[in-house]
């Protein structure tokens, strides 16, 4: 049986803050728990409320599961505190640990200035790379980049200290991780600390006292574990504790298989094998939020890719794995195989699949013909490439020299060869759209929308407005938006009358150019949700979209059907003054 620390720790369980009660108990045997192995914590230091930790985490190599006696650094809160060298030599026998065990963060400080690194033997044993973040409160993250598994240790890199701590550091670590290593050192990990809280006066404590103001308390039989000192102070008693708890043993959590799990659909486990047989049998379908995992971090390809009229949305990973053959069904569906699902990647990849998986009771209520994402930005891309090409055009026959490509930014050639690749703002457009997406979200959706279709420079279409007889002085203040409105009304009116191409010069002032078009309203609607920050102004817009024949109460699931209005008005307008150029050209003999 294990030590059982806090049964044997003489305050009673039932008044032991939790922070002590943490630091005292070992950790479970959870994969995805963080655990704290490093703290530099002070809380309410002038206050009534003041609770002081600091601990480290010794690496005690032994095949024990006894209590070892406190170890010195237990007072001190780091590996090691600054000590004067100033002669030659004095350093050459330097190994820093914790009373001779190694640790798992390196940590150095002197009473005023602290410093904390993840311990060289464990980063280089479990493969670790290091990543930093933030500007002056800087972190250090540990990724394992082979499976990949992000985040197994965090911590701040530094504090200051004068009266009073700059800032609480606290380093954790994946439970998965930590028991590795453990494991493979054979070693279990022991949290060597100090505590400080003032308690209310209780009689509890006081029983401890003996009738005392002051008393400190060891383990009558055993290792000395722990030192426990409570003192009168102020209005309270004043607990202060040095221990040596362990904190994990040498063994490993339980080990994540992709063969213990059941589909739905299915009362028996699959295995790799049996996956790997399957050939020809109805296919799983997952929620598409599978993919946001994916589509959220740089480090993997989220491309999607176009194959015989279907969409492929297949994560991989740098070369070193990827799903195959996820196929896009309906609006919120990603349809795959059994084998394919099985075929060689990390486990816990498959694992977050699984989480996703759908029963046919729940497939029943998707509509399968329904469009997603993925192909909604296709139609918008479609548009704009045929934006590029009839402002270029049009441009041509006025003397202007612009490619379509250089015009809306994107090149048919580019994406013949090689997709959306080249393009990640038509990918972070294409990410999932759930139902229930958030407010924020749509908004920042809104925002990628715009910024993808509104590329051409306004300068050209001022000058087509200007050669078209619109003044210079009110075209110059137009945005682009109004200027692609006025060169709509333009087109529009010239083909009412079945004008020839001739016709868009003029030397006189067009009647109607500025004239508002219904044709561009939802142009002028995303713009003003790109920008809605503001309750008021969100409000107008939910309003406008109302308006324009939204039912806003589908919001009260989410804003996803809000996106799909907003996407589709997009699109809908640039395929209205598409339509009208092509007329246009086409009468002219130049489409």
């Amino acid at each position: 049986m294990p030590f059982d620390y806090t049964g044997a720790f003489p305050i009673p369980v039932a008044i032991l803050p939790k922070r002590l009660r943490d630091l005292l108990e070992p950790v479970s045997f959870d994969p995805q728990q963080r655990v704290e192995v490093a703290s530099f914590f002070e809380s309410d230091p002038h206050g009534p409320n003041v609770e002081h930790v600091h601990f480290q985490t010794a690496v005690v190599v032994d095949d024990g599961d006894e209590p070892i006696e406190i170890l010195d650094e237990a007072g001190q809160g780091v590996v090691e505190f600054s000590v004067p060298i100033d002669r030659k030599g004095f350093a050459s026998q330097f190994i820093p640990s914790i009373s001779g065990q190694d640790y798992v963060i390196a940590s150095w400080g002197n009473g005023s200035f602290y410093s904390f690194h993840l311990a060289e033997k464990i980063w280089m044993t479990l493969g670790l790379t290091p990543r930093c973040v933030g500007n002056e409160h800087q972190r250090l993250i540990y990724d394992d980049l082979g499976l990949p598994e992000f985040g197994v240790v965090e911590g701040e890199i530094s504090s200051e200290y004068y009266w009073e701590s700059k800032r609480n550091v606290s380093w954790k670590m994946s439970n998965e991780y930590l028991r590795k290593y453990l494991w493979l050192r054979g070693a279990r990990a022991i949290r060597v600390f100090f505590y400080e809280k003032l308690f209310p006066d209780q009689a509890e404590l006081r029983e401890l006292m003996e009738g005392k103001t002051h008393i400190e308390l060891k383990p009558s039989t055993g290792p000395a574990w722990y030192l426990l000192d409570i003192r009168q102070h102020q209005d309270g008693l004043l607990v202060q504790i040095w221990a040596s708890v362990e904190l994990a043993s040498c063994e490993l959590c339980p080990e994540q298989s992709a063969d213990d799990l059941v589909w739905p659909g299915s009362t028996e486990p699959m295995t790799h094998d049996h996956a790997n047989a399957l050939v020809g049998i109805e296919p799983v379908y997952l929620n598409d939020k599978f993919l946001q995992r994916y589509e959220q971090n740089t480090f993997y390809d989220t491309v999607p890719v176009q194959s015989y009229g279907v969409w492929h949305c297949s994560p991989s990973y740098k070369g070193q794995w990827s799903f195959t053959d996820c196929v896009r069904v309906g609006r919120n569906l990603v349809r795959a195989s059994m084998r394919e699902l099985y075929k060689p990647k990390p486990d816990r990849e498959i694992i977050h699949a699984h989480k996703f998986a759908l029963s046919k009771a729940e497939i029943a209520h998707f509509d399968l013909d329904a469009e997603h994402i993925v192909a909604k930005v296709q139609r918008l891309l479609d548009q704009l490439l045929w934006l590029g090409d009839n402002l270029s055009r049009l441009g041509a026959l006025l003397g202007l020299t612009k490619s379509g490509e250089d015009l809306v930014g994107f090149s048919r050639e580019e994406l013949q060869s090689n997709g959306w690749m080249q393009y990640p703002n038509l990918c972070r457009l294409a990410q999932v759209t759930p139902l229930d997406m958030s407010q924020q979200d749509f908004l920042a959706r809104c925002k990628s929308l715009h910024e993808v279709w509104q590329k051409f420079p306004n300068g050209y279409l001022k000058t087509l407005l200007e050669k078209a007889g619109c003044p210079r002085a009110a075209v110059k203040e137009l945005g682009s938006i109004k200027l692609l409105q006025a060169l709509t009304n333009i087109i529009q009116h010239l083909n009412r009358h079945e004008e020839p191409i001739d016709a868009f010069g003029s030397t006189s002032e067009r009647e109607g150019w500025r004239d508002r078009n219904n044709a561009m309203a939802p142009l002028f609607l995303n713009n003003d949700l790109r920008i809605a920050d503001a309750h008021e102004a969100f409000s107008e817009c939910l309003e406008t979209l109302q308006n324009m024949g939204f039912d806003i109460a589908h919001i009260n699931d989410g804003y996803g059907l809000a996106l799909d209005f907003v996407m589709d008005g997009v699109i809908d307008s640039l395929r209205s003054f598409n339509s009208a150029a092509a007329c246009l050209l086409y009468r002219s003999g130049e489409s």
